[in-house]
């Protein structure tokens, strides 16, 4: 339980640093609930890099930089681009097994990619894939080991202020677990379970990200949340995603009267920015009253062997894809914003680090290219990893006792619904003011003895509220970030949001 290095979070960023880091020292993965419950493990569409002989990275950063709308810091862009085809190379040696037509690997197209440079795994299990051969490499490491908790809470700090551990919270005795290490890497992934309707797995609240607000860490950009055109909207049904590569291969999108209508929004049609797809879908359904994926355009045998894990999904609740448009609706998926790093990870706090969802190194700005984020996980998970070796010969440091926590006075499905209807696809001034202050006056309380669930509540709560504050001050409508009152790019805008526990939002 005194590791060298700690890493919290066991998805594609954090077994890739800890792969980096154990030749430097002990290191503790620690997962939240389960070491198989991650994004990553939820990723179907693929893998984005430039390794076809009809790609360069030059167009793998240009579609990244278009995409991120104005905001993609080009430099993270240029390490995720050039960094990725040797990333990949690496997984195979690993064993990570990638779709192949012929000799060669199967490249596959997705929304605001000039070419096809999209690697999937076993049709729609690619994150899986990346994920399974990163934890057997990693398990095979003498100096990597794996522990459960309920959650993650807060950081531990030293008098100075340094980073000197965590606090996580064990389940069944119900009581508070130390881990100090001399540093740690929040990789912890998402935070799309602080919205209604969201295609992430249960463990997604923003607990790291709350957790490092909360310890004095800077957050940037996380005002932009990216919201899935295309999750299944069905009775009885979860919002289940419906990947993107589903139109890459020619999938239509057709509104309640039976029109496909994408050509009115974008030139690129069902291949356009998620952002501008969603707000599409969005409109056509208070248009028409429905929308839908239409995939019985494509041949069924291909359809059942390119996606078998959606197409039996689907099947399961009574939807046949090859035979029947499926009913959808956007569903929060990413978030483009979270702790600030540099591009080894390092955050504001000394020995803390970040690397994966959690972060926010810049390179997704203002939308996410599709099939970048596992990119990203395995790119800057090792950098961090690298970076982190720097504190393998530092002395340990003492850690002073986390203060108690306290929890909001309303329920987490209240919360969700603020988010969705306030701080969701479609925003106002009003209305994230209205959030704002709803989330302000919240009253908070102790508690004996806490469970994972009242402290993904409090993770919630502190998410929402960042959410709607950036949100609140970027007075300009830009990627995933859309106001009614402001829908126009603004070039004073054109600039990251910064906030911290000690400072108000400003912009850099």
């Amino acid at each position: 339980m005194h590791p060298d290095f700690l890493v919290v979070g066991a998805g594609v960023a954090g077994l890739r640093a800890a792969i980096e880091l154990s030749q430097a020292g002990r290191v503790l993965v620690v997962a939240k609930d389960s070491l198989r419950e991650s994004s990553s493990e939820y990723a179907q569409g693929g893998i984005a890099v430039a390794l076809s002989d009809e790609d360069d990275v030059g167009l793998h950063e240009q579609d990244t930089l278009v995409a991120g709308d104005g905001l993609s810091d080009r430099a993270a862009v240029r390490v995720l681009v050039e960094e990725g085809p040797a990333a990949i190379r690496e997984l195979i040696e690993w064993g990570a097994e990638f779709d192949r037509e012929g000799s060669g690997l199967a490249f596959g197209r997705e929304g605001a990619h000039s070419r096809r440079r999209i690697l999937h795994a076993h049709g729609d299990s690619t994150g899986r894939e990346i994920a399974r051969s990163l934890y057997r490499k990693a398990s095979s490491l003498p100096n990597i080991e794996f522990r459960t908790f309920a959650a993650v809470t807060d950081l531990l700090l030293s008098a100075n202020g340094e980073v000197a551990g965590v606090v996580a919270c064990d389940g069944s005795a119900r009581r508070a677990v130390p881990l100090e290490a001399k540093a740690v890497l929040l990789a912890t992934g998402g935070l799309g379970r602080v919205y209604r309707d969201t295609t992430n797995p249960e463990v997604a609240t923003g607990d790291g990200l709350a957790a490092a607000y909360r310890a004095g860490a800077e957050i940037s950009d996380v005002e932009f949340v990216q919201f899935h055109p295309t999750a299944l909207k069905l009775e009885g049904a979860p919002p289940f995603l419906l990947s993107e590569a589903l139109r890459g291969e020619g999938g239509r999108l057709i509104n309640g009267d039976g029109e496909r209508f994408m050509a009115r929004y974008h030139a690129m049609q069902e291949l356009a920015p998620r952002d501008v797809v969603a707000r599409a879908i969005v409109h056509e359904i208070r248009r028409t009253g429905r929308v839908f994926l239409d995939l019985t355009v494509l041949d069924p045998d291909f359809l059942r062997r390119r996606f078998p894990r959606i197409y039996e999904t689907c099947l399961k609740y009574g939807l046949d894809l090859a035979k029947q448009p499926a009913p959808i609706h956007p569903a929060a998926h990413y978030a483009m914003g979270g702790v600030r790093t540099d591009l080894d990870g390092r955050t504001s706090l000394p020995r803390l680090y970040a690397a994966g969802e959690v972060a926010c190194t810049g390179v997704h700005g203002a939308n996410r290219l599709a099939s970048n984020s596992l990119l990203e996980g395995v790119v800057f998970g090792a950098r961090a990893g690298a970076a982190m070796r720097e504190c393998a010969g530092a002395p340990a440091i003492k850690a002073e006792s986390a203060p108690e926590p306290r929890f909001p006075q309303r329920q987490a499905d209240e919360l969700r619904l603020l988010a969705w209807e306030k701080c969701g696809i479609v925003r106002s001034g009003p209305e994230l003011e209205a959030a704002r202050r709803t989330l302000e006056e919240t009253p908070l309380a102790a508690c004996a003895a806490p469970n994972r669930e009242l402290f993904e509540l409090r993770s919630i709560h502190q998410v929402v509220s960042l959410i709607a504050r950036c949100a609140l001050a970027r007075r300009e409508s830009r990627g995933a970030h859309y106001r009614t009152d402001y829908p126009e790019k603004r070039p004073e805008f054109a600039k990251h949001s910064l906030v911290s526990k000690n400072h108000d939002v400003s912009f850099f």
